[in-house]
């Protein structure tokens, strides 16, 4: 096994990731203390919301008042999801609310055509004019690839497409590029020769950050084999929120509870109070009223006592 990472840096992104996904709409006031309980458990990433169109996605339509209402400590980096220009222009309106900026795409045309209406090459042009005005306002920049292992239509996606996706929106202005897994179709070995070869032809000073789905129950193996080929960034959903609507059977991201316990069994630190991840968890599973999937919510973190 590769030299792990002695600490990693994790991205909660439930309350965007996963409230969209859920059918019915969350009260901003039961967003914000979410939010707040996740903050409080010592997450210093949070992707807050995103500025979509609210009738495509209702559950996101008050991103502007979460926003406002939501008080975290001054170390939480913030973030939002943005779509187009049109949604940083709307976020723009609470610049001093968040931090960092994230534009997606999807690596495979059927998927992107599917989820944004746009071809790859359109959907990566909207997004070097979006992060060109994000650098001016000083935000940083992530770009998110979603399908980067598999997409449901086409099957597999040629690492050295997803790559030269990646080269472009560095080049564009990304600090960091996250790679999704969006249907849960990666396996450990193709992680990790995925990320090796990220890191090899990437600029060193760019983050690469994993984001693994659990659909078919590799989520975490995955992050293992991420681990070894050097990945110290992550993101990933309390209570397993979230997924992708495409493929029978989605479950939600990696549960961020599940993540971090793997993690601190395995020495490697987060900075995150475990118990109070799996309260916030637990409140977002009250707040839904039905069983989330996460395994920590059914069996608690390991009592070594």
């Amino acid at each position: 096994m590769s030299e792990l990472p002695a600490s990693v840096r994790i991205r909660e992104v439930g309350p965007r990731d996963g409230f969209q996904n859920e059918p019915e709409v969350l009260p901003t006031d039961v967003k914000v203390r979410l939010i707040e309980l996740l903050a409080a458990s010592g997450v210093r990433r949070i992707e807050l919301t995103s500025f979509v169109r609210p009738d495509v996605i209702p559950q996101l339509a008050d991103a502007d008042a979460v926003l406002e209402r939501v008080r975290l400590p001054a170390d939480v980096s913030a973030s939002v999801l943005i779509p187009n220009e049109r949604g940083l222009e709307r976020a723009l309106a609470h610049r001093e609310r968040f931090s960092e900026i994230n534009g997606f795409l999807s690596a495979s045309e059927t998927h992107n055509q599917h989820n944004v209406g746009r071809s790859v090459g359109e959907s990566i042009a909207g997004l070097e004019r979006t992060f060109a005005r994000a650098e001016r306002e000083g935000l940083r920049c992530e770009a998110v690839i979603s399908t980067s292992f598999g997409c449901p239509y086409e099957g597999r996606v040629p690492a050295d497409s997803v790559l030269e996706i990646a080269r472009r929106l560095v080049a564009a202005g990304a600090q960091e590029v996250g790679f999704g897994d969006t249907t849960g179709m990666a396996n450990p070995r193709q992680v990790r020769d995925f990320f090796a070869q990220a890191r090899a032809e990437l600029p060193a000073e760019v983050e690469l950050t994993a984001h693994f789905h659990n659909t078919r129950g590799q989520g975490l193996a995955n992050v293992l084999a991420a681990l070894e080929a050097g990945v110290c960034s992550f993101e990933s959903s309390f209570g397993e929120l979230g997924g992708c609507p495409v493929p029978a059977g989605a479950t939600g991201n990696i549960a961020s509870e599940d993540l971090v316990s793997m993690l601190h069994e395995m020495g490697i630190a987060t900075g995150i109070d475990l118990p109070a991840l799996v309260a916030a968890a637990r409140a977002a599973q009250e707040a839904l009223g039905r069983k989330l999937t996460s395994h920590l919510l059914s069996a608690g973190p390991i009592d070594w006592r």
